[in-house]
């Protein structure tokens, strides 16, 4: 598309772009079945891909998702026409936009959207995995990915099998011992997460996860700000009965530390995965934030971290309010219906694979700072909006 055609696109909304669902395959686990996708369309990819366990939000980052996967798969895309479905892959909008779109500090810093957010949704719990840091990561010519966890109550009216989150190592465990594990992960059943320590999830509420600690999340749908990359090293060989293959162990590794168990096992951030007081530190319960405007109320859900951030927004039913914020950010609209900015907004009942939908924006740091008008028209629920920023929004909290 040219470049007048993706500004004329910008300037119609007025520095909001309304972004398509983006789908992702997994080809292990399989999908809780909460994303309000059509039932006859978790396999929409193929049955050789998998089941549709994910859905990314301003993403312009491709899913690390094997051989198999598309050239822009997890990649998002914005409406460029209502009526004939016409889209753009919001990469190249962020690239000719530049800080028109993303603020200058961004650009300048990353020259790109450097995070994006996520909901997943799997029926059983997650293996015991980790997630490179920035200098791991650019071993092999990617991101690190600090991540943060919310969960919405909308997304979940069924727990899964497994509602509770495997964190880092009980602190007694000892270094020998996961060594081990890593050393078996070929040859038997090594039970990793005999080693950790699980914390039942409570909804409304939600943790940070720093690149290097070991986690197994739970079977709840998870809205997951994280920086934008897709590096996984795993180190759980069976989870519930499903068999891990190895090269999910190894995947992530500079190829001159290939089966290096020593390097393995160095990936992890072993203070912060056996720290005594791990849930004091990154549980994280909602911030609320004061009333500003009638019909108003706003609370942070991800914050007290160097990378990202969210902030959960209430309308109530027939309020019309303005949103302003200091930097540019994805929203979402996890419940209700009514306007946002220029466009109509409103949460999905059921959609399908190639259905657009209502209920995801990208909203311009210039945007973000005059203020969206966003009206709820229900006389009945509330109109509910979640937002993940980056690292430049002044007004996110430092502490808990």
């Amino acid at each position: 598309m040219s470049s007048d055609s993706i500004k004329k696109i910008f300037n119609k909304g007025k520095g909001v772009l309304q972004l398509t669902p983006t789908w992702v395959p997994r080809g292990f686990n399989e999908p809780g079945r909460r994303l309000r996708l059509h039932p006859d369309d978790y396999f929409a990819f193929g049955m050789e891909r998998g089941g549709i366990c994910e859905r990314w939000l301003g993403s312009v980052t491709v899913a690390l998702n094997g051989p198999k996967t598309g050239p822009t798969e997890g990649m998002s895309y914005v409406l460029a026409d209502a009526k004939t479905h016409e889209k753009v892959l919001f990469a190249d909008v962020v690239k000719e936009l530049g800080a028109d779109l993303i603020g200058d500090s961004l650009q300048e810093t990353y020259g790109t959207w450097p995070t994006f957010a996520k909901l997943y949704d799997y029926d059983k719990p997650l293996f015991h995995h980790l997630h490179l840091t920035e200098d791991r990561a650019n071993k092999i010519g990617r991101h690190g990915k600090p991540e943060a966890y919310y969960f919405p109550v909308q997304y979940n009216s069924y727990l899964g099998r497994f509602p509770l989150t495997y964190f880092g190592f009980d602190p007694s465990t000892t270094k020998e011992e996961v060594m081990e594990c890593i050393r078996n992960y070929g040859k038997q059943d090594t039970r990793i997460t005999e080693l950790s320590r699980a914390y039942r999830i409570q909804l409304g509420t939600g943790w940070y996860t720093p690149a290097g600690v070991i986690h197994a999340p739970a079977s709840v749908v998870t809205y997951e700000p994280q920086w934008n990359s897709d590096v996984n090293t795993i180190m759980e060989n069976v989870t519930m009965g499903e068999v891990n293959p190895v090269n999910l162990l190894t995947d992530c590794q500079p190829q001159e530390e290939k089966g290096d168990v020593e390097a393995l096992f160095d990936q992890i951030d072993w203070e912060e995965s056996t720290r005594c007081d791990y849930k004091e530190k990154y549980f994280r319960a909602p911030k609320p934030l004061p009333e500003t405007q009638k019909g108003l109320a706003e609370k942070w859900v991800a914050y007290a971290n160097e990378w990202i951030a969210a902030k959960e927004v209430t309308v109530a039913p027939g309020a019309k309010v303005k949103l302003s914020d200091q930097a540019c950010y994805c929203a979402l609209v996890l419940q209700g219906h009514g306007t946002f900015g220029e466009f109509e907004c409103e949460a999905p009942g059921v959609l399908r694979f190639e259905d657009i939908s209502g209920d995801e924006f990208f909203v311009a740091e210039s945007a973000a700072k005059k203020g969206i008008v966003v009206e709820n028209t229900s006389s009945y629920e509330p109109l509910i909006i979640l937002q993940n920023f980056a690292n430049n929004n002044p007004a996110v909290p430092q502490t808990l």
